[in-house]
């Protein structure tokens, strides 16, 4: 199933940075870039559970914010892009 993640981390104080910082770590460890604070994330079910709770550990509720939208496993026709693009989407083979 592939997600796209946001997340805003308030970064008022050192805390926060560090919390930033995490949150960026999760999502790059299991998804891809696509803009400063948006992710593109192909994981399993199980794959899903794990990083929900690792994220939901990771932020401050009261002063953070992660959204995350279900594109699901027919992903490829509902996303439309303008402009620059990743030179790999999410899902694509990757050949080297």
């Amino acid at each position: 199933m592939l997600f796209v993640i946001t997340y805003d981390v308030d970064t008022t104080d050192v805390q926060g940075a560090k919390r930033l910082r995490k949150v960026a770590k999760l999502c790059e460890r299991n998804g891809m870039r696509v803009q400063n604070s948006v992710f593109e994330v192909l994981v399993d079910a199980a794959q899903w559970v794990v990083l929900k709770e690792e994220l939901s550990k990771t932020i401050d509720h009261e002063h953070d914010s992660i959204r995350c939208y279900r594109l699901g496993n027919s992903y490829q026709h509902k996303i439309e892009t303008m402009g620059r693009t990743p030179l790999v989407q999410a899902g694509e083979a990757l050949l080297l």
